[in-house]
């Protein structure tokens, strides 16, 4: 019967489709007398011994695993003489010698159901990454857990306030802690959906909505936003081509895109803030966006970093998160962004979304 996983040899013929070392997880295969006759580049690494240093040694002695509680992970599993009905096992967290931890899977390949094994395949996964993952969430809860602690302090140390001594307010003092406690609830309601978008980035459940996009009128209502605020009118300058392509994307993630690069632009800048709306060059049928300001901007070196999670610039407030959802928003829609450096020397940022108009 032909072999499905090849050996450290195979005859001449046309390549696989898929070869044991383009796989990104650490591959081993033993034949029915347990030597390895299949150890990929992943394998090597994570063993640290060159891939034709494993090739004919016993599964069992080139692979000593432990467990957690340091019994033989061979010994235990027995997949050569143990239960024949065993087909191998889920993933495990289990160790290298000098304690090195290492993520498991195996498979007991058979001729036919309670036959004797004929092939024990073993994926091994480095836990490094997984490390990094929960470094990363472990800082996430961190972050998120300090932003929260802020608002919500000072939304209960004024509904206390006020309840304890109503009467000792004036109208104007009661309405301004109001109006404070008011700003902290939308802080938190704010940081809340920078969680629920991040979660679904991750997961690529992110859906678009899409519709007809009026992305000149979107920027003008930002700027009014900011007028009403106290920005003087000559600190914005649009600038709209003619001939844009009609656009169709989720109106309430272009709005969202919108706001978190113009308020980058006039809390972190300085000078002018210059927005351009224009056909994309590199795109047919799609808008570019670009947003300029005239402030310190970004050092080159940084470009790489600042669609990151948790990237801040200097004394740059925040959660750091919301250059990474931009980027997330921004590529939902099939749309690209890239950061550089504004004639003034400045930030620029520049993004970039296709027409996508619905198939009729």
């Amino acid at each position: 019967m032909a072999e499905d996983v090849q050996g450290p040899s195979r005859p001449p013929g046309p390549e696989p489709v898929l070869a044991p070392d383009d796989l990104p997880d650490g591959l081993l295969v033993a034949d029915a007398d347990g030597i390895i006759v299949t150890a990929n580049r992943a394998a090597a690494r994570i063993l640290a011994t060159p891939a034709e240093g494993l090739l004919g040694k016993p599964l069992l002695d080139a692979l000593p695993l432990e467990d957690l509680n340091g019994r033989l992970w061979w010994s235990c599993l027995r997949p050569y003489d143990g239960l024949a009905t065993r087909t191998g096992h889920r993933e495990r967290n289990l160790l290298l010698p000098g304690g090195r931890e290492v993520l498991v899977t195996s498979r007991f390949v058979r001729e036919h159901p309670s036959g004797p094994l004929v092939r024990l395949v073993v994926s091994l996964r480095d836990t490094r990454a997984r490390a990094r993952e929960e470094t990363s969430r472990a800082e996430l809860i961190s972050t998120v857990a300090h932003e929260l602690r802020s608002p919500l302090t000072s939304v209960k140390g004024f509904t206390a306030t006020l309840l304890a001594k109503w009467d000792r307010f004036t109208d104007d003092q009661r309405r301004l802690m109001l109006e404070t406690v008011d700003a902290d609830a939308d802080r938190v309601t704010r940081l809340i959906s920078e969680l629920l978008d991040i979660a679904r980035i991750d997961s690529g459940r992110l859906e678009v909505h899409r519709q007809v996009v009026d992305l000149p009128a979107f920027v003008r209502g930002h700027i009014a936003g900011f007028l009403a605020r106290g920005e003087p009118e000559q600190r914005f300058e649009l600038r709209v081509a003619e001939n844009l392509p009609e656009l169709w994307a989720d109106a309430d993630k272009v709005h969202q895109v919108l706001a978190n690069l113009l308020e980058n632009a006039v809390r972190h800048g300085a000078g002018t803030v210059t927005i351009v709306i224009e056909p994309a060059r590199e795109m047919t049928d799609a808008t570019a966006v670009t947003v300029m300001d005239e402030g310190p901007g970004i050092p080159e070196s940084l470009h790489t970093r600042v669609f990151t999670r948790f990237w801040r610039s200097g004394k740059r407030g925040g959660t750091g998160l919301g250059l990474y959802i931009v980027r997330g928003l921004v590529e939902a829609h099939g749309g690209s962004i890239e950061i550089g450096s504004a004639p003034g020397g400045g930030a620029r940022f520049r993004f970039v979304l296709p027409a996508a108009a619905p198939q009729i």
